[in-house]
């Protein structure tokens, strides 16, 4: 890959040094300070003088030069490359030559991902060569009206196979007219707070619940209110009597994120007889409802509905990965045309290429297969990582019973604070979230989350629990 020259800076026709010695030393002064390093192809003499508006002789005289000191060297038909074995400097702003160590921020250079991070599937063992050809045949497919601009719905063959996918997986009976295509969970619930909510409007989320939908909702000034947690759910009778004029609720029905604990049938038909009496709203996010291992996945909440209230919120990227960057919403019949009309404003950021392999990627039965490996494995990685853990910390902690979900809780025995051993363990090496801050209203949830969908075996969560040891 050719780089750029826009990073440059300009040439000085009014110097008294000839252009091509300025053309040179930019060559040279990029090459030096790493801003070309070695193997990187230049532009051709021909395609940089005419995007200078220069003869092409000027060029070829400052490349002669630089190709007489060692600088680049000609492979023909392959291109101008900086030359090889050059000892370069890495690139530096003013400000870091004068007051800070150089900080490559590159994201070539991103941190790798660290042992128990949350929300993340099991990236080795993701099929990555089948995503990349169905990638290859899609781009081959692309035809001219692809290329223009795509419906801020959704791709139709994704929507198509998610309703589809939905009523074989979740229970869910749906149109794809229903579904629509998003960006992620935050976008979903963008999407939901702008068709059906104002501001001042007060909304139902469990408590200890997932921080950002607190975080989105009060920054679109709607009330949050938070609802207990216990080994059955959301205790919704004390939700609804503590605000009686609550518009929505949000709910992980499937595994209550972060305790990971399923909403029990009785609270599920409480919930829908009260949003059904109170006109008001249920959004059910379900972010891995796929991953159960004592038993087949729940049916969804959604499944329920016979009143057209609940919104169906999933996500691909706890069950593809989470670059794609891709969730959708089932929104009930009735509010379709209200939700096609506010999708004109927030939605329409999704790549068509990306929905285009995710539907194939469906309707050819990859996913449906990957789910069934998924679920397995991680039902193993689970045990493996609980048995490596207590085999290593002993006493000190105690893992809770889950019956699915992609994390565990740890559970302090010893009298210390959740949040200062996940700031320990971070500045380790070792990804933990504090239980405790997960929650809003000073209840006593203490612990740490531990994501095991990336942990290998039972001796790497042993190990890593003996590098826990020496930090409590």
């Amino acid at each position: 890959m050719t780089k750029p020259i826009s990073s440059f800076s300009p040439l000085d026709p009014s110097s008294t040094e000839p252009i091509y010695r300025q053309i040179y030393w930019r060559f040279r002064g990029a090459i030096t300070d790493g801003v070309l390093t070695p193997g990187d192809r230049i532009p051709a003499a021909r395609a940089l003088a005419k995007e200078l508006g220069l003869a092409r002789g000027t060029i070829d005289t400052a490349y002669s030069l630089l190709t007489a000191e060692g600088y680049i060297q000609s492979r023909g038909q392959a291109g101008t490359v900086v030359a090889p074995g050059i000892n370069v400097r890495a690139p530096t702003t003013p400000a870091e030559q004068t007051f800070s160590p150089v900080k490559n921020t590159s994201v070539r250079n991103k941190a790798p991902v660290l042992p128990f991070q949350m929300a993340l599937p099991a990236l080795d063992a993701f099929p990555r060569k089948i995503w990349a050809q169905i990638g290859a045949r899609c781009v081959r497919a692309t035809r001219i009206p692809d290329m223009a601009n795509p419906s801020v719905y959704g791709l139709e063959s994704l929507r198509t196979a998610i309703a589809t996918y939905l009523q074989v997986a979740r229970g869910i009976t749906c149109s794809p007219a229903q579904v629509f295509i998003t960006s992620g969970y935050r976008n979903t619930l963008t999407l939901i707070a702008h068709a059906l909510l104002k501001p001042g409007d007060q909304v139902l989320v469990e408590d200890p619940g997932y921080p950002p939908t607190r975080e989105l909702l009060e920054h679109l000034q709607i009330q949050v209110a938070p609802v207990p947690v216990d080994q059955d759910g959301m205790l919704v009778s004390q939700g609804v009597n503590s605000a009686p004029e609550a518009r929505a609720v949000v709910v992980t029905p499937a595994h209550q994120s972060p305790l990971s604990v399923s909403l029990s049938l009785p609270r599920r038909l409480e919930l829908l007889e009260w949003a059904s009496r109170q006109q008001a709203w249920i959004v059910e996010d379900d972010y891995d409802g796929e991953y159960r291992y004592i038993s087949r996945p729940l049916p969804a909440l959604k499944s329920l509905d016979r009143d057209g209230r609940v919104l169906y919120a999933g996500t691909f990227s706890k069950v593809l990965f989470p670059g794609i960057r891709l969730g959708y919403l089932v929104v009930p019949q009735a509010q379709v045309e209200r939700f096609e009309h506010v999708s004109q404003t927030f939605l329409g950021n999704c790549p068509e290429l990306t929905q285009a392999i995710v539907a194939t990627f469906l309707t050819e039965g990859h996913f449906a297969r990957h789910i069934q490996r998924m679920r397995k494995l991680y039902g193993e990685r689970r045990e493996a990582t609980a048995r490596g853990l207590k085999k290593a910390l002993g006493d000190h902690i105690s893992i809770d019973a889950q019956p699915g979900g992609m994390h565990l809780i740890l559970r302090l025995t010893d009298q210390q604070s959740d949040r200062a051993l996940a700031d320990r363990m971070r500045e380790a090496g070792i990804y933990a979230e504090a239980l405790s801050g997960w929650s809003t209203v000073g209840q006593t949830h203490s612990g740490l989350m531990l994501g095991f969908a990336n942990i290998d075996s039972q001796d790497t969560a042993e190990q890593l629990g003996k590098r826990i040891l020496a930090l409590l």
